[in-house]
């Protein structure tokens, strides 16, 4: 991790990819005519916590990635045990065969997951795992004499994905609008923004804290007897949403949310595609707020982005019914639990219990809070929340009111200012607005104060002229 990059390239060859990139490249949740007259931002190189881009400048990657470099850039063990196993298999699906690097992986991931999820089914990436968890609700309650159970209930302002099932559980209508008609039978409820929940708990206190958890969970057994419990498969929450900017649950949240899904016979799912290995400090984040999921759905962090896997894990319970006679899960991907993915996902873990990763962030994660919440005195910061390494930072037009910005002056703030000026200051992170306007921060695992200082300065900097601009 100590090599250097070789940089800027030279002119032509910038320009080549300047060129190749606005003729054939087609980014993803992009503007690709932000770029009509300018150039594109080329990344090259990663070291740690930094990422250089073709002309040699350095940034401090304060997003991971996308919530994805737990162990940061530049880590030549992985590389090799991607090397080492495309040698070995390069390539073999796991349609009726295993291979090794999945069985220990899936073996070594039941071990991490809670309770009896025992039962892993690997995916390319989040949006297939969260896919999959539905289809095998569905699928589930069918072989189990329940066939009308197959509606989902999911939170306001969250996202789940992009593929046509997930994107439906996504509670963001705007990104849904030029898609539809999407899968129906899905249905939203609150989230856990407390910097915007309904005046009566606005007290102050603890105890409107958790009276809020509690209203906001009770929302869901609303939905479900709305909808009927006999048509209702699962609820789908993030254990810290991120859509929105942050938002964690509540004392006592997912604890009556797991009474309610009990109660109903409703399957709850964790969607830890963002704040399983590490993120939250554990394996993952159902364990650090003390619930019991009836599925998990992970990826990104399992490899540290250093190849593409996800995966589905299921209690004993709903593998139970595909264990007798001619069921099978009818449902599958082709690179779903790639053996180099796997490999590489086995050494990333590998990582995580040699360094201490997750004590690390548990060990580092008050002093981030606590760096970040400086910004509170800016006039434009409404609200810092988060745990772990994973916080988003709220801003507002009117502190004292909390008023937020119109469609119009966020346009402005975000992207016609915000992002490209964290970008020039050297601090690669999140300028996001499908709820209110924030900033999104979600370093590598293997930050410390020196990172946080960084990213506060370059925060600082950045906000106190984004003040003026409106």
């Amino acid at each position: 991790m100590k090599h250097q990059p070789s940089l800027p390239l030279d002119d032509e060859a910038y320009a080549g990819l300047q060129k190749s990139a606005r003729e054939h490249l087609w980014m993803h949740f992009t503007r690709m005519s932000s770029y009509d007259h300018g150039d594109v931002p080329i990344i090259v190189k990663g070291d740690g916590a930094y990422i250089w881009d073709a002309k040699g400048r350095k940034y401090l990657d304060a997003l991971a990635g996308l919530f994805v470099s737990q162990v940061g850039h530049g880590r030549t063990e992985l590389a090799e045990a991607a090397a080492a196993q495309a040698k070995e298999l390069a390539f073999f699906p796991l349609w009726s065969y295993a291979h090794p690097s999945a069985i220990e992986l899936a073996e070594r991931v039941a071990n991490y997951a809670p309770g009896d999820l025992n039962r892993v089914f690997f995916t390319s990436g989040g949006g297939e795992a969260v896919e999959t968890a539905w289809k095998l609700a569905k699928n589930y309650f069918k072989l189990t004499g329940k066939p009308m159970k197959h509606k989902v209930i999911s939170r306001a302002v969250a996202y789940h994905g992009t593929t046509q099932g997930a994107l439906s559980i996504t509670g963001l209508p705007a990104l849904k609008a030029q898609f539809e008609p999407l899968v129906p039978s899905t249905f939203r409820v609150p989230n856990t923004n407390f910097y915007r929940a309904p005046e009566r708990f606005q007290g102050g206190t603890d105890q409107d804290l958790e009276d809020f958890g509690r209203w906001a969970a009770d929302e869901i057994a609303v939905a479900i007897e709305n909808e009927g419990p006999e048509t209702v498969a699962a609820v789908f929450l993030e254990p810290v949403q991120n859509a929105g900017g942050c938002f964690p649950p509540p004392p006592g949240y997912f604890q009556r949310v797991r009474e309610i899904c009990d109660e109903y016979d409703v399957l709850l799912v964790s969607d830890e595609v963002i704040c399983a290995f590490g993120r939250l400090g554990h394996m993952f984040a159902a364990e650090r707020y003390g619930y019991q999921p009836d599925m998990i759905t992970c990826a990104k962090g399992i490899t540290s982005g250093y190849a593409p896997l996800g995966a589905m894990i299921a209690s004993d319970r709903l593998m139970e019914p595909f264990l007798e006679g001619q069921a099978s899960f009818a449902h599958g991907y082709t690179f779903g639990g790639h053996p180099v993915s796997t490999a590489v996902a086995l050494a990333n873990l590998d990582i995580f219990e040699r360094e201490g990763l997750n004590r690390h962030v548990l060990d580092n994660q008050d002093a981030f809070r606590a760096t970040l919440e400086k910004l509170k005195d800016l006039p434009i910061v409404g609200d810092v929340r988060g745990d772990g390494y994973f916080y988003g930072i709220e801003l507002v037009k009117d502190k004292a009111t909390k008023e937020t910005f119109n469609e119009p002056e966020s346009e402005k703030l975000l992207r016609g200012f915000l992002s490209k000026a964290l970008y020039e200051s050297g601090l690669y992170c999140r300028a996001d607005d499908r709820g209110d306007p924030v900033i999104q921060l979600s370093p590598p695992l293997i930050c410390g104060q020196e990172h946080f200082d960084e990213m506060e300065q370059k925060l600082r900097s950045v906000l106190e002229v984004a003040g003026t601009k409106l």
